[in-house]
């Protein structure tokens, strides 16, 4: 019995004590499915070294303020209770009478439990055993999805390894040592595909308990994936001297991180790029090429917006606070350049800075933080959002 306690708390990570707990309250559930009365409460103590089995009843001391007590007067019809009246019927196998109880134990308090051994019984029927069995699995079952919940909920937030385990409808299945993640089309990099039993790294955003399991919601579009990725590239971001201000993403096609250096003497962006860009580029591998520009932060409003739009050169730039617009000059030659492939390169800066951006040029553009790629496209990539 030791042996097989101490392989369930190894292998499943379930505490000894918490298995014990299980047996007894199976033990207890055998007992009064096999020789107990309806409304009782009866335990087991389990001793582990020597098999020893120790039942008891357990009853409740009350008063008329907790329990109703009915008058057994022939020919009377027993009152009914008052809706406000929260009291339950009194039960001789559950309850016992504060006056009574005193006088087995003269310092008794109400709702104090009192316990009276019963017979140990060594003969079960089968419906009994079935019983304990269920009991059995059931608590188990429990504190070991208390015990995964308990593991996985330190990791929310984390990046973790899994296997991938099936892709149905869409949906990726991820298994774990003792659970199982999800990852939804909307989460997946478009382009992407899985295989059975391919290694997979994912962002862990939410635990979930339901009625069948732990759920492990995952993502790989989330903005948090790419931070989570630097900081295992980057030892200067995993110890807090370069921290990522923000980050503006489409997944699968490009994103901008804005970097800022707690140390002067450090410089933010070369340290997420890497020695001749190995950092970043095994950053981009994960991420199936998804190209990544990488910008210092700044408190200036104007350097921050101007890097931003980097690639582009700004000629000048006019910042609005009460709008919350920043009005950018480019050259001519410049302007798809600021604006970017169906607009992603002004749309990813202002939902980086968090402010509206209105480029001026050949052609006027105003794109803010809350825009989507679902702006009409020219064919030589110039955004037309209907203010030119």
């Amino acid at each position: 019995m030791k042996s097989a306690l101490e392989q369930l708390e190894t292998e499943r990570k379930i505490p000894k004590d918490k298995i014990l707990d299980a047996i007894e309250q199976a033990l207890a559930a055998a007992y009064k499915k096999e020789y107990g009365k309806k409304g009782q409460i009866i335990r087991n103590r389990f001793d582990l070294d020597t098999g020893a089995m120790d039942f008891y009843q357990v009853k409740i001391a009350v008063d008329e303020t907790i329990v109703y007590i009915p008058k057994n007067i022939e020919g009377v019809e027993e009152e009914e209770l008052a809706e406000d009246d929260e009291r339950t019927r009194f039960n001789e196998e559950h309850h016992i009478l504060i006056e009574d109880a005193k006088k087995i134990k003269s310092d008794v308090q109400l709702e104090e439990e009192l316990i009276f051994p019963l017979e140990t019984h060594e003969d079960y029927g089968r419906i009994a055993a079935q019983t304990a069995k269920q009991v059995i699995i059931q608590k188990i079952r429990e504190a070991e999805r208390a015990s995964i919940i308990d593991e996985y909920g330190a990791k929310e937030g984390e990046i973790i390894n899994g296997f991938v385990q099936k892709v149905e409808r869409g949906i990726v299945y991820i298994e774990f040592n003792r659970a199982t993640g999800i990852m939804l089309p909307e989460e997946q990099i478009p382009g992407e595909f899985y295989k059975r039993g391919e290694r997979i790294r994912a962002y862990l955003y939410a635990v979930e308990e339901t009625p069948r399991g732990i759920n492990l919601k995952l993502s790989r579009t989330h903005p948090q994936f790419i931070e989570g990725l630097f900081a295992v590239e980057a030892p200067e971001i995993a110890g807090g001297t370069v921290e990522i201000k923000s980050i503006a993403r489409e997944a699968g096609s490009r994103s901008k991180i804005a970097v800022y250096s707690n140390d002067e003497h450090i410089d933010p962006v070369g340290s997420c790029v890497g020695q001749k860009g190995i950092r970043v580029t095994t950053v981009m591998s994960e991420l199936a090429g998804e190209k990544i520009d990488i910008i210092p932060w700044s408190a200036d409003t104007g350097e921050y917006v101007t890097s931003a739009l980097s690639p582009a050169k700004v000629l000048s730039l006019t910042i609005n606070e009460a709008d919350h617009k920043a009005t950018v000059e480019v050259a001519a030659d410049q302007l798809s350049l600021a604006i970017g492939k169906g607009g992603q390169n002004v749309r990813l800066a202002a939902k980086l800075t968090g402010w509206r951006i209105d480029i001026n040029g050949a052609e006027a553009v105003t794109v803010d933080s809350g825009d989507t790629a679902s702006e009409d496209v020219l064919d030589d990539g110039i955004v037309d959002d209907g203010t030119n």
